[in-house]
């Protein structure tokens, strides 16, 4: 300790860099070697989640490391490197303070990465009489996406659709060995049952950005997906996403400040065109849906309520393929009818680039805008790809018949980020609410088992059977078109046979379904009360933020 500390004051009298100090790093560095480590790169992905590279590091003074308590860890990984270096220091302890191993005697701990469906679903069932559970993710609540179009423009409130991950697993708020932690995973060291950790945060903590590591012995990844961009460019700069609650809340304020910029004087024809034409990207349930929500809100408030410019206001759904895809093929053309008479105008194309004001189709058409919402599908998201796990077909983390991932141990995935390896024999499941939700319902299970039978602790499962292997029956599909209409698709696969319905029928089972599927009796009270609001009153259309 004593020459590390020497050679840090040389270094500070100096103002050496880490390429000089890792000339003499022999003297008080070892190289490691044999630990398996699934941090991202830093040449890959920097903690806000944007590009760096490793030459900028290098031109870092190496005073300034330790004064943030960065340093040199096996835990990530430079390619570009020649090796990798762990330094021995009194700092070491402080760069990932957080939670470590478990000791004999107390609960297994299961950190769970997510609170999206599945994670929700695992983290509802799990017997806290027999683990510790640690949730972290950059989001407290769970949302309720089915239901998420609605909040857009009105129909609901957001809170409807906002579940506190607190009040679904009480644990994580009561118990004293249970955390709810907000912050981001950024890697994980399977070797060490250990997840490394960056906290959400807005300038109030000590260092920014601020880190923790939490040790595990189980691990549940259910980290989800990011909408596909299929790298097209200007997508992520000017187009909304519809995923999240905040992605709800940005459309609902860009879609009603652009009804009231329109009114302005001096606002030409073309201008009022372009800022309201609201163009959705994508044909599936969630671009039909929200097209659905916007046209009835164009025919029951917007015509009210903004007169002076309700003959300018348009929506377009452009969709490379045919809409609903994975629906009977009566129930797509009763959507497509239903959307066209409802005043949505449906183009077939490909977008080739996405401009502020404008998109650019790949036959060269221009298409103006003032609100564009992107829902194309979801794909893995950087920290999956950043993992040095086996992959599924697709991209996402490979897991077996029981959802383990098998290159590594006491490791499970779930949900948008894990799929089937091509060895398994099963193909990979699409990314759908109900699936995450039957995965989540099926591990817990698991967990609660070998958990009984004293198979809960790190490696302590290696050789216990799991039971049987998970199986997923489909149990149908179903999306409002708008104008108390939707379609109800209750086959078990595309090519197979059962019960197709579209109409009122279908919007009463749509509400009634979804209305039983949302988490508590308080959002259920929520959802309720709004749809019975709204059917009197009309949407609120009030501007807020």
């Amino acid at each position: 300790m004593a020459l590390a500390r020497a050679a840090r004051s040389g270094l500070r009298r100096s103002g050496g860099t880490i390429g000089s100090y890792t000339s003499e790093r022999d003297l008080f560095c070892e190289r490691v070697s044999g630990h398996k480590s699934l941090l991202p790169s830093l040449e890959r992905i920097n903690a806000h989640g944007n590009l760096t590279y490793l030459s900028t590091i290098k031109k870092e003074n190496y005073t300034s490391f330790w004064s943030r308590e960065i340093r040199t860890t096996p835990h990530y990984q430079f390619p570009s490197a020649e090796q990798v270096v762990e330094c021995r220091s009194e700092y070491d302890e402080s760069r990932y303070p957080g939670l470590e191993a478990t000791k004999p005697g107390e609960k297994p701990r299961v950190v769970v990465l997510g609170t999206g469906w599945a994670a929700c679903r695992f983290l509802k069932g799990l017997n806290t009489k027999i683990y510790d559970v640690v949730c972290i993710s950059p989001r407290n609540h769970m949302v309720f996406t089915p239901l998420l179009a609605s909040t857009c423009v009105g129909t609901l409130e957001f809170r409807s659709v906002a579940e506190p991950v607190s009040r679904i697993q009480s644990a994580l708020s009561t118990s004293p060995h249970s955390y709810f932690y907000l912050a981001s995973c950024i890697g994980v060291d399977t070797n060490k049952h250990e997840v490394y950790c960056e906290t959400m945060s807005n300038g109030g903590l000590p260092h920014e950005p601020y880190q923790f590591k939490v040790a595990y012995d189980k691990l549940v990844i259910a980290a989800g997906a990011e909408p596909l961009t299929f790298g097209i460019k200007g997508v992520k700069e000017n187009a909304y996403f519809l995923r999240e609650v905040n992605h709800a809340q940005e459309i609902r304020k860009k879609l009603l400040l652009n009804l009231m910029l329109s009114v302005n004087p001096g606002i030409s024809e073309e201008e009022k065109k372009r800022l309201l034409h609201c163009v959705i990207i994508g044909g599936g349930p969630t671009g039909v849906e929200f097209s659905g929500e916007l046209s009835d809100f164009i025919m029951r408030d917007v015509q009210e309520r903004y007169s002076h410019v309700k003959d300018y206001i348009k929506v377009t759904l452009i969709e490379a393929n045919e809409i609903l895809s994975s629906f009977d093929v009566g129930l797509r053309q009763y959507a497509t009818n239903h959307l066209t008479k409802s005043g949505v105008h449906l183009m077939r194309g490909v977008v080739k680039e996405v401009h502020p004001k404008k998109i650019v189709l790949s036959d060269g058409t221009d298409v103006p805008y003032g609100l564009l919402v992107w829902s194309t599908g979801v794909g893995p998201s950087q920290f999956v790809k950043s993992l040095d796990l086996p992959m599924s077909p697709g991209g996402r983390i490979g897991v077996d018949e029981w959802l383990r991932v098998p290159s590594v141990e006491d490791v499970f995935a779930l949900g948008d980020c894990a799929g089937f390896l091509e060895q398994t024999g099963k193909s990979v499941l699409p990314a759908l609410a109900q699936v995450a939700e039957r995965q989540g319902k099926y591990l817990v299970e698991v967990f609660n088992r070998i958990g009984k039978q004293d198979g809960g602790k790190a490696f302590s499962a290696k050789d216990m059977s799991l039971g049987e292997p998970f199986v997923y029956k489909h149990l149908g599909s179903m999306a409002s078109v708008g104008r108390y209409k939707a379609l109800v698709d209750l086959r078990q696969s595309k090519d197979a046979k059962g019960i197709s319905l579209a109409g009122f029928v279908s919007w009463l089972i749509w509400r009634s379904a979804y209305l039983t599927r949302v988490v508590s009796w308080r959002n259920r009270f929520y959802v309720a009360v709004n749809w019975a609001t709204t059917l009197v009153f009309g949407r609120d259309n009030s501007r807020i933020g």
